[in-house]
């Protein structure tokens, strides 16, 4: 029987797409995995947030470590955000990604985005993705790019620059978020194809942008992965708080779901009475 990382890889390489929901939570996981999806991940943002934490900041490891390690107990494969694996030290980011393998863990999605908007430079990088693919061999390794999230070099071959390097480094797969156009898209799937990738056919995983995309024209240009990111989490959110608002005002109209940014701002400090923040 395969292990759950070997049938994580499995489910990136069929004829449609995995779409891919991210829980922040056990009770949002479990309900995901009851709903039939074959594998679940999760959203850094919803863990981060749900703890009180700013997401993307390196300040939610225990969280996050805590949480794949009980979800490795489902039973479907589970890979984890890591953000950028809360160290800038290698070494430390391959004991990460080993404690979550040694739990069950499938798999984990490393990103190269910094806190201040630039990108870790891609030597740099590699160095963290080949320790990690070192000390974690049967972990699928999702290796994000933020070149278009973070708008830092928001270009295809700046994207596929930097996809080829880390596949060249360990990567099974590769995330670039905020990439929305069919022709990028197209371009990235073409590109991560080709021998210079190093891995025929290296699976790209896209965010889903509800207005720009659908599941249907995503495996249509060969994209293998579709990720829900945050979506689910925000959401939800916003499903409570129109639920709580109904029982006030039966005539309350819902309101937007929150954006990223608003959903950042639950994390800041509150000031406490007394003027004392907490």
């Amino acid at each position: 029987m395969p292990s759950r990382a070997a049938a994580f890889r499995a489910l990136h390489h069929r004829d449609r797409p995995l779409l891919l929901p991210n829980a922040w939570d056990h009770a949002s996981a479990a309900a995901l995995h009851r709903a039939g999806f074959e594998a679940v991940g999760t959203t850094s943002l919803g863990v981060a947030a749900a703890a009180g934490l700013p997401d993307g900041a390196g300040a939610a490891r225990a969280e996050t470590l805590a949480l794949g390690t009980r979800l490795a107990r489902l039973p479907v494969p589970v890979s984890v955000d890591v953000e950028g694996g809360f160290s800038a030290d290698p070494a430390e980011v391959a004991y990460l990604a080993v404690e979550l393998a040694e739990a069950g863990v499938a798999g984990i999605n490393l990103e190269d985005g910094r806190p201040d908007g630039t990108l870790v430079p891609v030597a740099r990088q590699c160095a963290v993705l080949r320790a990690v693919r070192e000390a974690a061999p049967g972990l699928f390794l999702n290796a994000r790019t933020d070149t278009h999230w973070s708008g830092a070099e928001p270009t295809v071959p700046a994207a596929l620059a930097r996809a080829r390097a880390y596949v060249g480094a360990g990567a099974d797969g590769v995330f670039v978020p905020s990439l929305v156009a069919d022709a990028d898209v197209a371009a990235l799937v073409d590109g991560l194809r080709a021998a210079g990738a190093g891995v025929p056919d290296t699976p790209l995983n896209v965010l889903f942008a509800p207005a720009r995309h659908t599941y249907e024209r995503l495996a249509e240009l060969g994209v293998r992965r579709v990720s829900c990111g945050s979506s689910l989490f925000r959401a939800a959110v916003r499903q409570a708080v129109d639920l709580a608002r109904w029982v006030r005002d039966p005539g309350a109209a819902p309101g937007p779901v929150p954006d990223y940014a608003e959903a950042q701002s639950w994390a800041e400090p509150w000031e406490a009475p007394g003027g004392a923040a907490g």
